[in-house]
């Protein structure tokens, strides 16, 4: 039993850091600002179903302007949730086009309740809770670079 217990503790430690998600710098614009050159995220992106389990999951700490970017391979309803995740974080929901269209704000540590998406979406972007608001970040804002959700191979 013993070993068997240790086997997974193992498990769970190894999958935190042999994780698949690869780094990535985008932007997000508003487009009704003619000149906004917008705010450049270094983001971890999960690709895959083991990357996107995972999440930011026991990361005790996140840089200010970086998050994970969680891609689906196709439109869908999600819901997360905060179980095993440390800090508080701010959801950014977004679809295939790469709009924002919706923001969850302030998501509570280790909390089970669900965060549902308001409508399908192609992928969620998760930052330190309260950066949407201090950064200016808003619902109809898009991700940059145009058509990075679409061209990534999501599994």
């Amino acid at each position: 039993m013993r070993n068997k217990f240790l086997s997974v503790i193992l498990f769970l430690v190894l999958g935190i850091f042999l994780s698949d998600a690869h780094a990535e710098e985008i932007r997000i614009i508003n487009p009704s600002l003619k000149k906004d050159r917008g705010i450049t995220l270094s983001v971890e992106i999960a690709l895959n179903n083991n990357d996107r389990a995972k999440g930011l999951m026991f990361r005790t700490e996140l840089d200010d302007f970086s998050g994970m970017l969680f891609v689906f391979p196709e439109d869908r309803q999600v819901a997360f949730w905060m179980k095993n995740t440390l800090i508080p974080l701010d959801m950014l929901f977004i679809d295939a086009t790469g709009m924002i269209v919706h923001i969850h704000k302030m998501a509570k540590p280790k909390d089970l309740t669900k965060i549902p998406s308001p409508q399908p979406i192609r992928a969620v972007l998760e930052i330190n809770g309260g950066m949407s608001e201090k950064l200016g970040i808003l619902e109809g804002n898009r991700l940059f670079p145009e058509g990075l959700i679409k061209s990534l191979e999501v599994q």
